[in-house]
């Protein structure tokens, strides 16, 4: 079972912020650093204002040595196909290879009006969605010579370039859709993830891509399922309502929908997950200027985890 620190610096973060908790994950031995690809907050004022994903990234790129980084997820309504194949491959090269590209098809209205993105509909959304994995996807690929003609996108004879270290970086694709999320993680995610939601659901979606899987002629073992949670563990009672109320979250709650509690409490849940297949968990850290909390996690929760199995 890998753990991965996600962060939401939307909410109010800084670089340096990101900085400081992305290479104390790093020292503490978390399997990644994550953000989400978001130019505003879903609640507070956000203060000191958004930062780019992806500008983020390369800079982390150079400024850490071992840790994965990717996101969770870059909206596909921010970025042009092509140009985003490329960043992805330049922040590759900047890492040494340590790129991970979670992409969605976009949701947050609210932050398109705010920032000037168009925000097509669902569908059409999904439909571009769709044609940006196969363009990014396949320019990685190419070797010279690559072409696309789709509805919204048309590429002509691309040279591919440049080239990411990875061949290439994986794609993690998740969500609750029943039908064409799973079609699309099939053909193109080497992850499917699954955020903030229960046991049961994992299950019953996971299911459904397995399906799809096995629709696509895929063995669905050779995906990675993965599950995001929002994270509060203290090492007792009062610690884990002082960090419940840093993020202004209720504890009850936490405890039913998240990773919350005592060590030994997150380690049954994380158990739970483990049995419905999950092999790798996003911890949510809402407070990024408590680096006590993942020391916490370091220590009494990383050396007692469940195997993950595949779904």
């Amino acid at each position: 079972m890998d753990l991965r620190v996600f962060t939401e610096p939307q909410q109010g973060a800084t670089y340096d912020d990101l900085l400081a908790v992305a290479r104390e994950a790093e020292t503490l031995g978390f399997d990644a650093f994550f953000r989400s690809d978001h130019y505003l907050a879903m609640s507070g004022d956000g203060l000191p204002g958004p930062t780019d994903a992806w500008t983020t990234l390369a800079g982390l790129a150079r400024e850490t040595s071992t840790i994965r980084l990717g996101t969770l997820m870059t909206s596909a309504t921010f970025r042009h196909p092509g140009p985003l194949a490329v960043q992805v491959a330049q922040v590759d090269q900047m890492s040494g290879g340590r790129v991970e590209l979670g992409i969605g098809a976009g949701w947050f209205a609210a932050e398109h009006e705010k920032y000037a993105i168009p925000f097509p509909s669902v569908g059409e959304r999904f439909d571009r969605f769709e044609e940006q994995l196969e363009i990014v996807t396949g320019l990685w690929a190419t070797r010279g010579g690559f072409t696309f003609e789709g509805r919204h996108h048309v590429v002509r004879d691309s040279p591919g370039l440049p080239k990411p270290v990875q061949t290439p970086p994986p794609v993690i694709i998740g969500g609750l859709g029943k039908r064409r999320t799973p079609e699309l993680a099939a053909r193109f995610a080497d992850e499917f993830n699954l955020p903030f939601v229960d046991t049961a659901t994992t299950r019953e979606q996971s299911a459904r891509v397995a399906r799809a899987c096995e629709a696509a002629d895929r063995d669905p073992a050779s995906m990675t399922w993965s599950n995001a949670l929002v994270l509060c563990v203290g090492a007792d009672e009062a610690e884990v309502a002082r960090r419940a109320g840093a993020i202004g979250r209720d504890v009850d709650d936490l405890r039913a929908h998240g990773l919350a509690g005592t060590p030994a409490e997150v380690l049954d849940r994380i158990g739970a997950y483990a049995a419905e297949g999950c092999q790798r968990l996003y911890l949510q850290v809402l407070d990024l200027h408590d680096l006590d909390h993942l020391r916490l996690v370091a220590a009494e929760v990383a050396p007692h985890l469940p195997a993950g199995r595949a779904a």
